[in-house]
């Protein structure tokens, strides 16, 4: 019997509110600052799928090499992919230090050179953080299911195939919202934020119905479409943000420009070769100001293929009130799912 699920299939995500959510239909869980992914298993073939339904097997094989050790042979996980700071306990609650992740780490192993992936995997083994069961072992799926019913089918999985398995664990949640604001306040820490899960809905593929995230700064995830040249030298000044509408048409909504000499000409490696009309296709950076001179007003239009994950204070009349300041970049989200929706 083959996987009922097979990728891509898009994850349920998650709203970004203001406030945790109260209630007895809400569960809590740490949102982990890493890559979004399903690991889907089969025998003895393993994928694994990013959130944009993007192969990342390749790039995490220690990962891969876990996921066939278990005696499960069949099943798919929803998770996340981390790689810790320290080889410590990955969970707070288990008495254990805080341990923080390196988001730099994992987007260096986004690389062609499976040399240098494998190399990679030896020094900064990933681990995967689950926290949801889609298909069981024995391949009955599971997501038409409200999650006050796969929740426990997921900890007796975990029980069973993933006690004696340090690089795949069970992550924590729990109905105490003071629990939760707790795990809130060390965002910045160990954890991206909280997410919030209602316990009487099934698993919702591709919508973000039934799941909501609070995070302690305000952030997003930006298409990059276009950039500027610095008021002096051929180098990047900044980039120019963009978020799709509903009808799919690219907006300009701000710009970005925290970064320093050496990144700016990286920056510059990075972006002329993706230069291609015509960038933005709704709203258009805007011409010359009295605040601007004829270069800084000129920009260049790339390829809609970068986002970039930005924070910012206030976003208004369609656009960031202030610059914001770059964060990284997300080379596992899918451009077409940077919406407007985000900064509502």
């Amino acid at each position: 019997m083959t996987l009922p699920i097979k990728p891509p299939y898009p994850p349920m995500e998650a709203l970004l509110v203001g406030e945790i959510p109260a209630g007895e239909n809400w569960e809590y869980e740490p949102k982990w600052d890493g890559f979004r992914a399903l690991a889907f298993r089969d025998g003895e073939k393993v994928e694994l799928q990013s959130k944009s339904g993007q192969e990342l097997a390749r790039y995490f094989p220690e990962v891969v090499e876990a996921l066939l050790k278990l005696k499960a042979s069949k099943f798919v996980l929803d998770g996340e992919l981390v790689i810790p700071a320290r080889s410590a306990g990955i969970l707070p609650a288990s008495g254990g230090e805080a341990l923080g992740f390196s988001f730099d780490e994992l987007l260096q192993r986004i690389h062609p050179a499976a040399s240098r992936v494998a190399k990679l995997a030896k020094e900064t083994p990933a681990h995967f953080i689950v926290f949801d069961l889609l298909v069981d072992e024995t391949g009955k799926p599971l997501v038409d299911l409200p999650l006050a019913k796969r929740r426990p089918k997921l900890e007796s999985f975990a029980k069973k195939y993933l006690s004696k398995n340090r690089d795949i664990e069970l992550s924590p949640k729990t109905k105490d919202i003071n629990v939760a604001r707790e795990w809130l306040s060390t965002t910045g820490i160990k954890l991206d934020g909280i997410i919030a899960k209602r316990l009487d809905l099934p698993y919702r593929s591709g919508t973000r119905d039934g799941m909501q995230k609070v995070k302690r700064m305000r952030t997003a995830d930006c298409v990059v479409g276009g950039f500027r040249y610095a008021s002096k030298g051929k180098v990047v000044g900044s980039l120019l943000l963009g978020l799709y509408d509903a009808a799919g048409a690219l907006h300009h909504v701000g710009y970005t420009s925290s970064f320093n000499e050496a990144e700016k000409k990286e920056l510059t490696k990075k972006l002329e070769p993706l230069i291609k009309p015509p960038g933005f296709t709704g709203n258009k950076p805007g011409g010359p100001s009295r605040w601007s001179t004829k270069k800084t007003s000129e920009w260049e239009p790339l390829q809609t293929k970068l986002v970039a994950e930005v924070q910012y204070d206030h976003f208004t009349g369609g656009r960031f009130r202030h610059g914001t300041r770059f964060l990284r970049w997300r080379p596992d989200k899918n451009p077409k799912a940077c919406t407007i929706d985000q900064v509502k």
